[in-house]
């Protein structure tokens, strides 16, 4: 039997792997889980004027399976939706504005991009079509020790491919217009990775998908999942930071000895299994591995510095070319890819508890803007945006992978009982895809620990699935 395993951080991904660790496995396995900031990862929030607002990952797209049973099997309620319009600003106009009336959105859309918009929502349909094939295979039993296996698992070798090529080369390639790419789609990927068109298709597809679907978050803050998941399968979690992690051997089998630093000074301790959730990467951590032989490698890659800037306000809306500020009429504007423009977007928003009487503010008023940027903004940059402000609260973050920067996926399996779950990132930054993956770690831990090798990598399961039924 698995006696003790690690996991390292409680973000989404830990959370998460230490809750379908315990499933799998059953419940007498002992789980320590190690947080060097606070259980939730990214998915923080912040406080203005006594209310709490995410400061990040905020919204759950619908066809996120996982996402959707955590919520249930914790209790926890979807947010109460506070409809409100965007817009994207090229730096000197609207390029699109969004109305209340659906068919007008639709016909504007067509009117000045013509097929292109049809043809990206069939592309998007057709890759989320195929993703979703995920959760039978893992209902089923069957994890992957690669991202590439699993990918092509789920869409054989164009997957892979679109992880190495850019969304745009994909959507030009089915008829998507340039100027469609450059207004539209720029604007969706500046606002979700902070990066351009030439994120890989993959991570493009899954980003636009939340774009155009009915997306949803947890009341009370979506880092609630953590806590919960956490609670609910009596993890230990230990309030450290790991430095690394040595290899020793007992009895033919690997044991992995993980080194922290906490506030009481250096500690250490043995686990049959450990999964590592935080990114591995040297500009992230200084994560040692030793004993390893051969040695486990440095990942490659690097991560996009992103600033989320929450600032308490009044909306400078002449910026905007709203010289009246009541006649504002957006709460979310998206950004296209100019030169000048010093933010990715802006958007109104709304704390995470939000009561029935609960209104937004109208844009004369002072309201909670949270603007997302490369570089922290500065006096300037914040009088440009803002008329005049009460507070201004900043968090640097290194979000999200910057995609023009690795060339392969990273590995899932980094020894025998050792995973390595943020590799995902690589593929598509989401809360959703960070929980398939923590499933499918899950999984895969077992079938390994337990020899059950025809649940692993196996060929063709989209026939085999449907003979099981």
């Amino acid at each position: 039997p698995l006696s003790p395993a690690a996991v390292v951080g409680a973000g989404l991904g830990g959370s998460a792997t230490a809750y379908f660790l315990q499933q799998h496995f059953g419940p007498q396995v002992q789980l320590d889980v190690y947080e060097a900031a606070s259980v939730g990862g990214r998915l923080a929030t912040v406080t203005v004027n006594k209310q709490q607002y995410e400061s990040r990952g905020a919204s759950i797209h619908a066809l996120s399976l996982h996402m959707q049973d955590f919520v249930k099997i914790l209790g926890l309620k979807h947010r109460r939706e506070v409809a409100g319009k965007s817009a994207i600003f090229s730096g000197e106009h609207f390029v699109l504005e969004e109305t209340d009336w659906y068919l007008l959105n639709l016909f504007r859309l067509w009117w000045h991009y013509g097929i292109s918009f049809l043809r990206l929502q069939m592309w998007v349909e057709e890759v989320m079509e195929k993703f979703m094939r995920i959760y039978k295979y893992q209902a089923h039993g069957y994890a992957f020790s690669s991202l590439e296996e699993l990918l092509r698992s789920l869409g054989g070798d164009a997957f892979v491919n679109m992880t190495q090529r850019s969304v745009a080369e994909a959507l030009l390639e089915v008829g998507v217009t340039q100027r469609f790419v450059d207004d539209v789609i720029a604007a969706v990927l500046r606002s979700s990775y902070g990066q351009s068109v030439l994120v890989p298709a993959f991570a493009g597809a899954m980003s636009l998908a939340g774009a155009q679907g009915s997306t949803w978050a947890v009341e009370g803050g979506n880092k609630l999942v953590c806590s919960g998941l956490l609670k609910l399968t009596k993890a230990n979690v230990i309030s450290a930071r790991v430095t690394g992690i040595s290899l020793h051997s007992s009895e033919g089998r690997a044991l992995y000895q993980v080194h922290y630093e906490s506030t009481e000074g250096q500690g250490s301790a043995f686990y049959d299994l450990v999964v590592v959730t935080t990114p591995l990467h040297p500009s992230r951590s200084n994560f040692t591995f030793d004993n390893f032989h051969p040695p486990i490698a440095d990942l490659p890659g690097a991560f996009q510095p992103s600033v989320t800037s929450v600032v308490h306000g009044y909306l400078n809306s002449s910026y905007f070319g709203f010289p009246d500020p009541k006649l504002f009429p957006f709460t979310s504007i998206l950004t296209t890819d100019t030169p000048d423009l010093f933010f990715h977007a802006m958007d109104n928003i709304c704390p995470v508890n939000i009561s029935a009487a609960f209104r937004r503010k109208q844009p004369q008023e002072a309201a909670v803007w949270r603007v997302l940027s490369q570089q922290p903004l500065d006096k300037p940059q914040l009088k440009t945006l803002f008329r005049s402000y009460y507070s201004v609260q900043v968090a640097e973050w290194q979000t999200y992978p910057r995609y023009d920067t690795a060339k392969a996926l990273p590995p899932v399996v980094l020894h025998e009982n050792l995973f390595y779950l943020s590799g995902v990132e690589w593929v598509a930054s989401s809360m959703e895809m960070v929980a398939v993956a923590a499933k499918n770690v899950a999984l895969l831990a077992y079938n390994r620990w337990h020899q059950e090798l025809e649940k692993i990598d196996q060929k063709d399961l989209m026939h085999k699935v449907k003979t099981e039924l």
